[in-house]
C-alpha cells in the first residue's frame, strides 16, 4: 500500500466520507411542500383511468380526484393544478366548454372547497383541452395561428368562472400576449383581487409534451404551436423579457416549462425576477424516466430525486411534477 502523497493537503473527499456529515452539508433539500400536483379531471363518477404513456398517472372523475387530493393534503402536499379532460363531442372551434361554469374543472374546484381540502387550488387557463382543433384559443380566419386579442376576453371569462368556483390561483398557459394584464384587470374588477396569477411566462414549443397531450386529449389537430409558444433555439434574453413583462403586468408567480432541458433558463430567470418561480417537470421528462426504469436501465427513485434536486438547485421555488406518489413515500413533509 502506497503512502499518502504529501502534496495533497486539500482533499475535498474528506467531507464526503461520512453520511451524516454529507447530509448536514446538503444545500438543496426537497420536501413535499415544494411540489404542485397535477390532476386530470373528467366527467363521470368513480372513474380512474391510467394514462398509457404516463404510468401511475390517471384521469379521474371529480369524486375520485377530490378523495385523492384529500389524501395528498394529509401527506403534506400544499397545492394542486387542475386540467380538464373533455368529451370530444363537447369540443368546438371556440372551446365553449371552457366557459361552462359546470365543467369538470369548476366542479372539482367547488368540491375541493366544500371539503375544505387544505391545498392551494390552481386552475390551468387555456383552450387547447376544449377546442376541436387543439390550439390554445380562437383561430384567425385563415387558421394560420391563434387570434391573440380575440382570445384574451375568453381567458378572462374562464378565470372568473374558476375564481367563483374556488380557485386560489389561475395559471394562463397559452402564451397569449397581454394575458396577465387582462386577467389582473378582469379579476380585480370582479372583486377577485385576492386570486393570484401563476403565469406560464416562459413556455417553449417543446417535444416533451406528448404524454400530457395524451392525458388531456389536447394535441393540435393540424399544424403546431410554434407561432405562440417560444422557440427553443432563442437565447436567454427572450425568456427574461417574457418573465419580466408578466411581472410588470401583475403576475404573482412565473413559470418555466419544461424544467429539465431548460435549467439554464430557470437559473437566469431566477436572478432577474423577485416573485416566486415555478418550474414544470413535464410529462415527457416523467415518461422518459419511467420507461428507462421499466427497462432496467436506471434506478427510477434515485433518478427522479436527482432530476428534481437539479431543478430546485437551478432556482425553482416550487415544482410541478407527476412524481407525487413516489415523493409521498421518500420525502419528508
Amino acid at each position: 500500500m502506497s503512502a499518502p502523497s504529501a502534496d495533497l493537503p486539500i482533499r475535498p473527499r474528506r467531507l464526503r466520507l461520512h453520511a451524516p456529515l454529507r447530509g448536514g452539508l446538503s444545500e438543496v433539500r426537497l420536501s413535499r411542500g415544494d411540489f404542485i400536483v397535477p390532476v386530470f379531471v373528467r366527467d363521470g363518477s368513480n372513474v380512474k383511468r391510467e394514462v398509457s404513456s404516463m404510468p401511475g398517472v390517471f384521469q379521474m372523475s371529480v369524486d375520485v380526484a377530490a378523495d385523492w387530493l384529500g389524501e395528498l393534503a394529509e401527506q403534506g402536499f400544499a397545492a394542486f393544478i387542475a386540467f380538464g379532460v373533455i368529451d370530444p363531442q363537447r369540443k368546438d372551434p371556440a372551446g365553449s366548454a371552457a366557459l361552462d361554469e359546470g365543467n369538470v374543472v369548476c366542479r372539482l374546484l367547488r368540491e375541493a372547497k366544500s371539503r375544505k381540502i387544505p391545498m392551494a387550488a390552481i386552475s390551468d387557463l387555456c383552450f387547447c383541452e376544449y377546442t376541436s382543433h387543439g390550439h390554445c384559443g380562437i383561430l384567425k380566419a385563415d387558421q394560420s395561428t391563434v387570434d391573440n386579442d380575440a382570445t384574451l376576453p375568453r381567458l378572462v371569462q374562464q378565470a372568473l368562472n374558476h375564481a367563483r368556483a374556488g380557485a386560489d390561483l389561475v395559471a394562463p398557459s397559452g402564451m397569449m400576449d397581454g394575458a396577465v394584464g387582462a386577467l389582473r384587470l378582469g379579476l380585480d374588477a370582479a372583486k377577485f383581487s385576492d386570486v393570484a396569477i401563476l403565469s406560464y411566462s416562459v413556455k417553449y414549443a417543446s417535444a416533451f409534451y406528448g404524454p400530457f397531450r395524451d392525458a388531456a386529449k389536447s394535441a393540435p389537430q393540424f399544424g403546431d404551436r410554434r407561432s405562440y409558444q417560444m422557440d427553443p433555439a432563442r437565447g436567454i434574453r427572450e425568456a427574461i423579457y417574457e418573465a419580466e413583462l408578466d411581472v410588470r403586468q401583475g403576475a404573482d408567480m412565473v413559470m418555466v416549462k419544461p424544467a429539465g432541458p431548460y435549467l439554464d433558463v430557470i437559473a437566469a430567470v431566477r436572478k432577474k425576477v423577485t416573485v416566486p418561480l415555478v418550474a414544470y417537470q413535464v410529462s415527457g421528462e416523467f415518461a422518459m424516466l419511467e420507461a428507462a426504469a421499466k427497462n432496467g436501465w436506471l434506478d427510477r427513485d434515485a433518478a427522479a430525486i436527482e432530476s428534481l434536486l437539479a431543478i430546485k438547485r437551478a432556482g425553482a421555488d416550487l415544482i410541478i411534477s407527476y412524481f407525487a406518489p413516489l415523493l409521498s413515500k421518500i420525502l419528508p413533509r
